[in-house]
């Protein structure tokens, strides 16, 4: 287990980029966290999310996170090694059901972190109905 160091904020700030980004559906700070080719890999209930990140960005738009004020994320760890970096964040209460374990893969192109791939596990709650 990695700590958050002076050497890897830079890898956090882009996770809080992402956290507060899908939290409100702030698109432009989603944007800021991804690489544009970025792509994401998992499954609720039987139903697969194996998307290119444009189309997770426009699914937080139109339904952000904190449907009612009880999701929370945590970022769990950061490894950082040169120009690459995983971190895995924990969310709770996405969409006022769901947990998560998300895995980030980052790399550091031009002097500022992206995330290149979000992988995440489904480890409570249903999909809201309606």
């Amino acid at each position: 287990m990695s700590t958050v160091t002076a050497d890897n904020r830079t890898v956090t700030g882009t996770m809080q980029l992402y956290i507060d980004g899908v939290a409100k559906g702030d698109t432009a700070k989603l944007e800021r966290a991804f690489h544009q080719d970025a792509r994401m890999y998992g499954s609720v209930d039987g139903q697969r999310f194996d998307i290119p990140i444009s189309d997770m960005i426009a699914m937080a738009a139109s339904q952000p996170a904190d449907v009612d004020g009880s999701y929370r994320a945590t970022i769990r760890t950061v490894e950082e090694e040169k120009d690459a970096a995983i971190a895995i964040l924990e969310e709770d209460g996405f969409w006022g059901a769901l947990s998560f374990v998300d895995f980030f893969s980052l790399a550091n192109i031009d002097g500022s972190w992206k995330i290149v791939n979000k992988t995440f596990a489904h480890t409570g709650g249903s999909m809201p109905t309606g």
